[in-house]
């Protein structure tokens, strides 16, 4: 697919025949990333969501069109909105949301804060670019606050993320959830960026859940009828998890998913793996099998470079074993996710935390 990387295209106070019949046919009708400006009470502020970093992560396209078309006909929202719906080529390929990037192409959420003549090269270029124009159309508008959308691949809680943490983060954070990560991690995503503003990701939680959908749109329709955000009181406690890390199969090992130790080359993860999302893993607790490479086949880098990963996990006989009570995210059993991306996130939890049982 052809992508035209240097358009970005702007709507303002859309009327029913641009939002179309459904969230699918108003995808189809746009033809690159799209940004919608919604004027408010106070035309002096702004308040920014984004979504569709990854196109098969439809839960802020599916709100904010909602969002459009049921509520803001009823009221309008108390500040400005800025909507930036962004890998709409992605998200538009069929079948529609099923691909993270386009084919051949690459992950947007890993070129932003770059340099496109230094950091990148001629195949990463138009990527730089689009993600310059995106923190372009934020930064224009010296918004306060930024709320960046996403859908985890497979099942889990709500929670979000944040590279600080302060009262205004707690706070829109607890509009969607109850637990919010603490991350360092550098990779070139748009929660690293500072727009000098209260910034938050929200992972809404499974793609193909509809109660993902219903949490991004009462986010929303709560973040926009909310009268001063520097104000905010958080709506409930948010548990802090501090600096997870990815663990991640080294280059050309093999991923397999399995109820029973097959045999088979590379990584070998319990076929529930999943579920940990909704619970803790134990000490010592089994999570798949190594080949003979054993924890060689794996990486957990911290943010100085180095991979920590016998700190977290150690091999027991072919078994891949917790080495601490840990907690992890965003555990999948898609495999192009985590073969590209990652395995899971994980951070470590204090002993006393475990009076909560994982469900694995």
């Amino acid at each position: 697919m052809d992508i035209d990387f240097s358009e970005i295209n702007y709507l303002k106070d859309p009327k029913w025949q641009d939002l179309h019949a459904d969230y699918e046919q108003f995808l189809l009708s746009m033809t690159g990333p799209t940004v919608i400006d919604i004027s408010g009470s106070d035309e002096t502020k702004f308040r920014v969501f984004t979504t569709l970093l990854h196109g098969n992560e439809p839960s802020g396209l599916i709100a904010i069109h909602r969002y459009l078309t049921e509520v803001l006909t009823q009221k309008p929202p108390c500040t400005n909105m800025r909507f930036i719906i962004c890998s709409v080529e992605a998200a538009a390929s069929k079948p529609l949301f099923s691909k993270r990037f386009v084919d051949g192409g690459m992950d947007l959420n890993r070129f932003f804060g770059k340099q496109c003549s230094f950091d990148c090269n001629d195949g990463q270029r138009g990527y730089c670019q689009r993600a310059f124009l995106i923190e372009q159309a934020i930064r224009e508008v010296n918004p306060e606050m930024v709320i960046d959308l996403h859908n985890t691949a497979s099942p889990t809680p709500t929670f979000a993320i944040s590279a600080v943490i302060t009262t205004e983060t707690l706070a829109l954070a607890s509009l969607f959830c109850q637990t919010l990560v603490l991350s360092d991690l550098t990779m070139g995503s748009i929660i690293e960026q500072s727009f000098h503003c209260p910034f938050i990701t929200i992972e809404c939680g499974g793609s193909q859940d509809e109660q993902a959908h219903e949490i991004a749109f009462a986010g929303i329709s709560k973040v926009a009828q909310c009268q001063n955000i520097a104000y905010m009181q958080p709506e409930k406690t948010v548990e802090v998890m501090h600096r997870p890390l990815r663990l991640q199969l080294k280059d050309n090992i093999a991923l397999s998913y399995a109820q029973h130790d097959e045999g088979y080359a590379g990584v070998t993860l319990k076929n529930n793996i999943e579920c940990f999302n909704f619970g803790s893993a134990h000490q010592d607790e089994m999570l798949g099998w190594l080949d003979g490479n054993g924890l060689d086949n794996l990486t957990l880098v911290d943010k100085s470079g180095k991979n920590v990963l016998h700190d977290y996990f150690y091999a027991r006989e072919n078994q891949l074993v917790c080495r601490y009570n840990l907690r992890l995210f965003k555990a999948t059993t898609h495999k192009d996710t985590a073969t590209n991306d990652c395995l899971f996130y994980v951070v470590k939890l204090p002993y006393a935390y475990m009076g909560q049982n994982a469900l694995c």
